[in-house]
């Protein structure tokens, strides 16, 4: 089965399994409707290209007034003042595969910047091989920017949960599991897929969620790393 980069379709891959339902973000298509809905129900929310990567055209939006709407695109910020307007502006923006919408969620941060947790599960070859976290390291934002993908460091994750003051050290451990038990759905979906890279968040309550799964990570950062073994291990799961 060919392995689609869906956003929307991924999630509700995700959702069917009973254990990882309250670790997704609520998350809807983006219709004429939706959005309306959705910021009437929450300040502040995220929208992204079903078929997006690289955290390219993530979009915020947070409900400043009765119809203002602050919407933030990487460091840049414009105001607009009719759900419809915003429309116009999205679609012009990603004609092809439209957006999914989500409530935002409020990272962890170092220094006030959010940051992430990037978790590669990989497993050898054959579908009934089991999956194993192979890396991990954490993604800070650069100044000005909600998203981890224009990064600013790539970090050890138990340093980052240091200068974030976290002292739940097991959170790691945690994250582990929770991405190993999606990487297992979706690799019931896709019994070719071999290796997942998971955007894991901690928000300020300690809650861990699932952010997306990426099926062709990239594995650069790891080469930043003092520690190099993530990166051979990675490297051999990948050939095995």
């Amino acid at each position: 089965m060919l392995i689609k980069r869906d956003k929307w379709l991924q999630y509700r891959i995700l959702r069917n399994a009973s254990s990882l339902a309250g670790r997704l973000p609520e998350t809807q298509l983006l219709k004429k409707d939706t959005l309306t809905k959705v910021l009437l129900q929450y300040q502040s929310i995220v929208l992204k290209p079903r078929n997006g990567s690289y955290g390219r055209d993530i979009i915020f939006i947070k409900r400043n007034g009765v119809r203002t709407y602050r919407i933030q695109n990487e460091n840049n910020v414009v105001i607009m003042r009719d759900t419809n307007k915003v429309l116009q502006w999205l679609h012009k923006r990603n004609k092809s595969h439209g957006y999914i919408v989500q409530k935002r969620l409020y990272l962890a941060q170092i220094g006030h910047k959010p940051f992430d947790i990037r978790i590669i599960v990989q497993r050898k070859k054959g579908s009934s091989a089991t999956w194993n976290v192979t890396g991990s390291y954490a993604k800070v934002a650069a100044q000005g920017y909600l998203v981890t993908n224009v990064t600013s460091r790539t970090i050890p994750v138990l340093e980052a949960l240091k200068l974030a003051r976290i002292e739940d050290r097991s959170l790691l451990v945690k994250a582990e599991h929770i991405a190993l038990s999606a990487a297992k759905r979706l690799g019931e979906r896709y019994p070719k897929l071999r290796q997942v890279g998971f955007d894991i968040g901690i928000d300020r309550k300690l809650r861990i969620w699932i952010i997306e799964g990426n099926y062709k990570p990239d594995l650069r950062p790891f080469q930043l790393l003092k520690d190099s073994s993530m990166h051979r291990k990675i490297l051999w799961y990948k050939k095995h």
